[in-house]
């Protein structure tokens, strides 16, 4: 597969990339849409990727693409393409605020096709040499495990934080509830 990235003809490798980045911001989407349509109807999944993925809808992470798109509009949907990791809430922003699909469709192409050219083009390189360059040294080798360690570390923090908030808060919940009765 990397090959046929690196070294297939261009027109094939942005028509790939195209559809793959066009189905990936239509899946996020439609799983806002998802989420929004259970909280509609007062459902809340209570296990597996269900659960995983209405959580995340939930997170921080998710509500900063719903404030993106309240502050900016629609403009901010195809500039989110531009970025790493913005593009995500942005996408499950539109979804969770339930814009009309045709709306959306029309303000992720122009993010996609940006997002394909430069992928086909320079993306893929730049990644590629940037951790050929850090992994031909010791020095490199270990910048690397360094950001893994700290990713890692920081989602550990993350979740045992939200871990604690939601006892707290259930904590809180059934405290009142029983002093109600």
């Amino acid at each position: 597969m990397i090959d046929f990235l690196n070294d297939g003809p261009f027109l094939a490798v942005y028509l790939f990339l195209l559809m793959v980045v066009f189905l990936r911001a239509q899946g996020t989407y439609w799983l806002g849409r998802w989420a929004t349509n259970l909280a509609v109807k007062h459902m809340r999944p209570t296990e597996g990727w269900r659960k995983k993925a209405v959580d995340w809808l939930n997170s921080p992470a998710a509500l900063r693409g719903t404030a993106s798109i309240h502050r900016w509009g629609l403009p901010v949907i195809p500039f989110s393409f531009l970025t790493v990791g913005f593009q995500t809430v942005v996408n499950a922003g539109a979804g969770l605020l339930r814009l009309p699909w045709w709306k959306y469709t029309l303000a992720m192409i122009p993010g996609c096709l940006a997002w394909a050219l430069i992928y086909s083009t320079i993306g893929f390189a730049v990644w590629g040499a940037a951790i050929s360059a850090a992994a031909g040294s010791p020095w490199g080798i270990a910048g690397i495990i360094a950001v893994i360690v700290v990713v890692v570390a920081t989602q550990v923090v993350r979740r045992r934080r939200r871990a604690i908030r939601t006892a707290t808060a259930e904590r809180l919940v059934s405290d009142e509830l029983t002093a109600a009765e």
